[in-house]
């Protein structure tokens, strides 16, 4: 299936998860016209650089703009050419991607199909830590967690046809549009010029990931000054032209600086995507701004408490707890209305929610009696560890300790900053813990729900859901994978290992200054190198 045909088919999903308001460095301020910089708006700071082993969206976020994807999804299931020229399969299992002839590393190197395959390699292997193994677990000859046995190095499956030409297959047929969304818009490749000699147990604390130094995006690393910014500067050889912006400045500011910064004109614009989000309380000040253009859109993203269930193992009591969550309360006063309760991964972008399931309404009364049912000690008291960064966040956890009291369950809340949280979440030292996804428009979502997921800290195993997740991502009719993935939100609801309480809505605000570019939920990256400022020289 050629590229430009295959329009129309679907997919996405990624993750998510502060700082102080600086002037970011030299370059000026989105008010110095005549000034190639542009200057961006973020709330998370990054956690590191590295393609194959970064945990959280704000550090994937600024990664593209160093390294190119094989495509770019710029809408609902519409894949575009970028690092690959084409992605091809005939038979929906072995498929062909041909890179860009021109494309080349920031040293001049080309970047080739041996780049492709030792990146493949290095993520299959047992000794490597990575959260993109689950992009590579439906190749053939690897495990459920995309990883190679013992003692094996490549992956049997993956084949380097010329230079510029790599060819892998799957276990079986798969859903294309599966394969696009994960390996060809959320895979980077490596330049394994640079890396090859690094051991693999090695590989991913390599001080490479955290200055970047050779890529093969529009734009390049200069420097990250902690929880201030990240600066990039234009790769002027970079293959898909030269960008019209010279430097591009990611701020990193809580959340009510981005309003304020966009009235003073020190933001270009906010980076919207559930890590830059105007607060919902701020927006309409911005809406009245008369040096910006807003929007707002629908996300796939979506807020969660998580259980850990080995502390937690009821599921009755874990029902229970959902009753007790007034979360139309969270969308109607922290949201102002724009966002959604949902009740699952799915939102209702998604065209694989179900909407037959019955879902979860507030009743404290029911919340209660389940509890009691279930035996609950109600001198057990509950930690909630909660990530700061996120206002409507934070704020939420207020209104989740209030509903929680209400019910009876005592709880205690404490803030940590997102690396800190990161760790707990992994080491399962929490009881409740509030985090935000993004994942794909496909629903493959085994990274949060499978038993060996990246981020599953719920610490979840049920082997029917590892089972379909299986089954769902190996089937390549989209009507039998809609059917399996209804039967996994049933059984979701049943074990209920994590509460999703709201999809809120993005909030952009764009200088009028800006010539081209603006945030987008889908294809953000597409068209960076025409970006500009008006005024530029």
């Amino acid at each position: 299936m050629k590229i430009k045909n295959m329009a129309k088919v679907c997919a996405a999903a990624s993750f998510l998860l502060l700082g102080a308001c600086s002037s970011a460095g030299t370059g000026g301020t989105a008010n110095g016209g005549g000034s190639k910089t542009m200057f961006l708006g973020m709330v998370n700071p990054p956690v590191n650089f590295s393609t194959i082993n970064s945990p959280d969206v704000a550090s994937s976020f600024i990664e593209k703009f160093m390294f190119d994807s094989f495509l770019e999804m710029d809408g609902p299931q519409n894949f575009v050419p970028k690092l690959a020229k084409s992605f091809e399969t005939t038979d929906n299992q072995t498929f062909t991607i041909k890179l860009d002839p021109d494309a080349k590393w920031s040293d001049g190197k080309p970047v080739t199909a041996e780049d492709a395959a030792y990146t493949f390699n290095m993520v299959a292997n047992p000794k490597v830590e990575t959260t993109v193994g689950s992009y590579l677990s439906m190749l053939d000859g690897l495990d459920d967690n995309g990883k190679l046995k013992d003692g094996q190095t490549e992956i049997p499956s993956v084949k380097v046809v010329d230079d510029k030409t790599l060819q892998f297959k799957t276990k079986a047929p798969v859903d294309p549009n599966m394969i696009k969304e994960q390996l060809g818009t959320k895979f980077l490749i490596l330049p394994k010029h640079v890396l090859s000699k690094v051991k693999p147990e090695d590989l991913a604390k390599d001080s490479f990931f955290l200055k970047p130094d050779v890529t093969n995006g529009p734009f390049t690393f200069v420097e990250y000054k902690k929880n201030q910014d990240v600066q990039l500067k234009a790769n002027p050889d970079y293959y898909g032209g030269k960008p019209k912006l010279e430097n591009l400045y990611v701020k990193i500011m809580p959340a009510p600086n981005l309003a304020a910064q966009l009235q003073t004109g020190e933001l270009h614009m906010n980076v919207g995507i559930g890590i830059g989000k105007i607060p919902p309380q701020d927006y309409k000040r911005v809406e009245k701004l008369d040096n910006v253009r807003t929007k707002s859109e629908k996300t796939i993203g979506f807020q969660t408490m998580m259980f850990n269930t080995e502390k937690i193992k009821d599921a009755k009591v874990r029902q229970a707890l959902v009753y007790a969550l007034d979360r139309q309360k969270i969308v109607d006063k922290l949201l102002k209305g724009y966002g959604e309760v949902v009740d699952g991964p799915y939102t209702s972008v998604s065209p694989y929610l179900d909407k037959d399931l019955k879902g979860f309404s507030y009743d404290p009364e029911k919340a209660k009696q389940m509890l009691k049912d279930a035996g609950w000690d109600f001198d057990k008291t509950l930690q909630l560890v909660v990530p700061i960064g996120n206002k409507v966040r934070e704020q939420s956890a207020d209104i989740i300790s209030e509903n929680l009291k209400a019910a009876g369950v005592k709880v205690k809340t404490t803030t940590y900053d997102f690396p800190t949280i990161m760790q707990k979440g992994k080491a399962g030292d929490y009881d409740l813990l509030l985090m935000g996804f993004t994942f794909t428009l496909d629903p493959e979502i085994s990274s949060l729900y499978s038993s060996s997921g990246a981020y599953n800290y719920m610490k979840y195993s049920n082997p029917k859901v590892d089972e379909l997740l299986l089954k769902g991502k190996s089937e390549p009719d989209p009507d039998k994978r809609k059917e399996i993935y209804s039967e996994l939100q049933k059984i979701w609801d049943e074990d209920m290992p994590i509460i999703t309480l709201y999809s809120d809505d993005d909030f952009d605000a764009i200088s009028k200054q800006v010539k081209k570019g603006e945030p987008r939920v889908f294809g953000f990256h597409k068209d960076i190198v025409d970006w500009s400022v008006a005024g530029a020289k």
